[in-house]
């Protein structure tokens, strides 16, 4: 879950705030994503209240040691403050000038929208029990979880019931791991009818085996008289933080004088009415006698008892009625229906595949764990999301029924340049009718290693010598350009544009090997098959000037006015499941060239500029993506001129025919090239380029595809949502966690394509 967190007593301190940075630890060791905004100084007793005609102003906290007062404050967010560690990657919470109800509002809609939408409001653990009406009618704890009930979201008051002013870091700890598991059993269990639960917490040794048990709320009243005591006026008042540890600990603050002693020699002149000034200090003996009176079953009386109080509430104070009896936490040592092992090199990766997880799977049902070894044992149900190469292949095809890994063994008859190219001639070639006819230049692949063997090269690419001879005799914008790439390379490597073999062998002039004497001539190891290498070099390496393959340039392609008539192609993202079901994610990203586009015959300089011709986020500034070449394909006009205003659904079911057809002609046409598992999945990054008319071809397939060059702005949307929808598609229902409904057939955001029986099963 996404959980804020707010209180009344402010940032970690062990005088007035010695419980918050234990339970936010205690959360996120559980898997949850915790964002933090507190009010900057003490503001217990205050209720809902807001603070009006005065702007607030956020700091920024850095927590430091648990139970050490050595946080720090700063006037800027991390990086905007003279001498930041750049290294620092810890976290940090807001501080604002105001309320809990205040920092709830703050928190909701000013800050965090990049982790998603917020599940749960937690205000608390407040330093003190919020039992009884007369506490909770003042608490700026429940205050804070009634601002978030009445802003819509489900939201719990949690308390700590101290009887001890040493903070005993092992009972702290118990208590916050305690309250995880009570926060996580409410949110799952939120019952009809409440807008908000109140915990109260006994912090005692062992609480955490003592009963949970739903409460009402005691009703009682001031009886002694006034909450306020009268103190000298010339005396200084304590500060927020001093007045608040007197009233918790029901000592008499410093300087008090009797309510008529006034200081001075001098005698004054009577007035009806006597300066005065008051400090807070109600006589908490009202609360205790009244739950020593009252009926077992309230708040109060349960934890005098020892017991964890559950109050369900009404947005008006009142408490639900029906609900009722001992709430039975699940057990920590129950095991999980699997393990989970997230492995990724990148951490936009990493955190939004774990927080997939923790959103779409239940309390209890999956368990992060390192390594394989952390298994209780070999059988046990585990789910790998890996890099390729540490993927443990032996234990997936071991293990077919517990074990589902996030990839398939071997796929380079879709992956690689020059074998998708032959997968998709070989499928046309048995199935002239084949939809891969019409959305795929065939391209031709040969080998070579010096540009003056590239006449042999080319003996056997019959059509792409007759396209060059031809060329020869044409005008120039009748000409047939030919793009050229390197097999085995990615994010625009060795990529270029020819329409001559003149032209063709001058490119492998340029990148002739140097002496075997050079250094700069050494090999390095092949890339993997992946778009995750950050090499900003846009020529090859040695080792890939072996394979190349040439396809015809697609062109005109289709341009946007409102992007400055810069080509973009379409990046999709294509869920291969077992054997074999073939999804299409409907979020689809439309990525941008840098430049404007030329077409090549205009100017045959401008070939060079590979910034107007290739989309890849390689080429835009700093090798990444950003947010003016990276747009929501759903977003773009409807109206384009020469085209329907329907073209985004026509070029989405190109799409979708094209994406069916391709994995099945690799699955059963390539079967040695692309072998499928039951007991796997795959995410896959495939590239179209719509044409001028509207027709979506498909380009390639990339599997590990770089997810980041969807950006900051579209992360949870696009790449988020993707996550989400697989583990709902591929993942619980393979360790039979399939809710209602056969999400095998698809999802409104996973559509299904194609559905290859190949007879494989677990």
């Amino acid at each position: 879950m996404h959980i804020l967190v707010v209180n009344d007593d402010g940032p970690p301190s062990n005088q007035s705030s010695p419980y918050i940075h234990s339970f936010v630890q205690s959360l996120q060791s559980a898997g949850h994503i915790v964002s933090v905004v507190l009010p900057h100084q003490q503001r217990s007793w205050i209720g809902k209240a807001h603070l009006i005609g005065a702007a607030v102003k956020p700091t920024y906290f850095r927590p430091g040691t648990l139970h050490k007062d050595d946080g720090t404050t700063h006037e800027f967010p991390h990086g905007m403050n003279e001498g930041d560690d750049d290294n620092y990657d810890g976290d940090e919470w807001i501080l604002v000038d105001s309320t809990p109800a205040s920092c709830v509002q703050i928190g909701l809609y000013h800050y965090f929208q990049d982790r998603g939408p917020i599940d749960l409001v937690v205000s608390g653990p407040n330093y003190g029990r919020n039992s009884t009406a007369l506490f909770a009618l003042s608490s700026g704890t429940i205050g804070g979880a009634m601002e978030a009930a009445v802003c819509g979201k489900p939201a719990i008051a949690l308390s700590y019931a101290f009887s001890s002013r040493d903070h005993d870091p092992v009972v702290i700890a118990e208590a916050s791991r305690h309250a995880v598991r009570l926060v996580e059993y409410l949110h799952k269990n939120w019952a009809d009818g409440v807008d908000l639960y109140t915990v109260n917490v006994p912090l005692e040794p062992g609480v955490s085996q003592n009963k949970v048990l739903y409460t009402n709320m005691l009703d009682n009243r001031w009886s002694s008289g006034s909450c306020f005591r009268a103190v000298d006026a010339s005396a200084s008042a304590n500060t927020p933080e001093k007045q608040e540890h007197d009233v918790r600990h029901q000592t008499v603050p410093a300087g008090e004088k009797a309510p008529s002693a006034v200081d001075g020699t001098s005698p004054l002149k009577r007035s009806r009415i006597q300066h005065k000034h008051f400090e807070w200090a109600p006589n908490f003996s009202d609360v205790y006698r009244s739950v020593e009176e009252g009926a077992p079953g309230n708040d109060g009386w349960a934890v005098k008892e020892g017991m964890t109080s559950v109050t369900p509430l009404r947005a008006n104070f009142m408490h639900t009625p029906g609900i009722q009896g001992e709430i039975t936490l699940p057990d920590n040592n129950t095991e999980p229906t699997f393990y989970s092992l997230v492995d990724s090199d990148d951490s936009y990766v990493q955190s939004l595949m774990e927080r997939a997880l923790q959103r779409r799977l239940g309390n209890g049902q999956c368990r992060a764990i390192s390594s394989l070894a952390d298994l209780p044992s070999r059988t046990t149900p585990i789910f790998q999301y890996r890099e390729y190469e540490r993927l443990d292949f032996e234990h997936v095809m071991m293990h077919t029924s517990t074990s589902l890994a996030n990839a398939y063994i071997i796929r380079k008859a879709l992956i690689r340049k020059h074998y998708l190219s032959n997968t998709v001639i070989n499928w046309v070639t048995k199935h002239p009718d084949s939809v891969l006819a019409k959305h795929f230049k065939p391209g031709f692949d040969f080998e070579l290693d010096y540009a003056e063997f590239l006449d042999d090269a080319l003996l056997e690419a019959y059509e792409l010598r007759d396209s060059l001879a031809k060329n020869e005799t044409l005008p120039d914008e009748e000409k047939e350009w030919w793009i050229l790439k390197p097999g085995m390379s990615d994010r625009g490597q060795g990529i270029r544009l020819f329409n001559s073999e003149d032209g063709l062998r001058e490119i492998f002039e340029e990148w002739e090997v140097p002496d075997s004497d050079d250094e700069s001539g050494s090999e390095r190891p092949e890339p993997e098959d992946n778009e995750d290498d950050d090499d900003d070099n846009h020529g090859v390496v040695t080792s890939q000037l072996r394979h190349f393959i040439a396809q015809p340039y697609i062109d005109p392609p289709l341009l946007i006015p409102s992007s400055h008539n810069r080509k973009f192609h379409i990046r999709t993202y294509v869920l291969a499941v077992g054997s074999l079901k073939i999804y299409v994610f409907k979020e689809m990203l439309a990525l941008f060239a840098a430049k404007p586009y030329c077409p090549p015959f205009e100017d045959e300089d401008e070939v060079t500029d590979l910034a107007r011709h290739l989309t890849n986020t390689c080429f835009q500034e700093n090798g990444r993506a950003n947010p003016d070449s990276v747009r929501r394909f759903w977003n773009l006009e409807d109206y384009v001129p020469g085209l329907s205003d329907t073209w985004k659904q026509n070029v989405f079911d190109q799409i979708c025919a094209v994406s069916g057809e391709i994995f099945e002609a690799a699955a059963r046409g390539m079967m040695v090239h692309f072998q499928t598992l039951p007991n796997a999945f795959e995410l896959f990054g495939v590239d179209f380029l719509v044409d001028k008319k509207g027709n979506a071809w498909l380009l390639e397939l990339n599997a590990y595809p770089d997810f980041g060059q969807t950006g900051e702005d579209l992360k949870e949307l696009v790449v988020g949502r993707l996550f989400e929808e697989t583990v709902d598609v591929a993942v619980k229902p393979f360790f039979g966690l399939q809710e209602d409904g056969d999400v095998s057939k698809g999802t409104e955001m996973l559509k299904l394509v194609r559905d290859v029986d190949l007879g494989r099963k677990a």
